[in-house]
């Protein structure tokens, strides 16, 4: 599996026209505490449905972005986070230590 790196609002607005599900996470590249969340979801992403897109942000490179996401999605911005993207529809948020592919499989219906 790979992320797809998000870049532009036009990939977020696409994103909320996707049918399925989707996984957004949001990275500081500076916080050793982020880099180690998404270390260990990369551990177990291969538990994920193989056609599930993935997407990563650099919130200190595309701050603005992060905050379009909060907005869009109706959740608070934090760092590192993981959210499940349903239909357009956010239906999972996670941060810090509760992201794992097991809690993001849970959701999956």
């Amino acid at each position: 599996m790979n992320w797809t790196s998000l870049e532009s609002a036009d990939q977020i607005n696409g994103i909320k026209q996707q049918h399925g599900y989707s996984v957004i996470f949001k990275h500081s590249t500076r916080c050793s505490i982020s880099m180690m969340v998404k270390k260990r979801f990369e551990l177990d992403w291969d538990k994920l449905p193989g056609d599930m897109p993935l997407y990563f942000l650099d919130l200190i490179k595309y701050r603005e972005l992060s905050s379009k996401i909060a907005t869009d999605f109706q959740v608070y911005h934090e760092s590192p986070q993981l959210l499940l993207i349903k239909d357009g529809e956010c239906v999972l948020d996670l941060s810090h230590g509760q992201v794992s592919v097991e809690e993001t499989l849970s959701v999956l219906v």
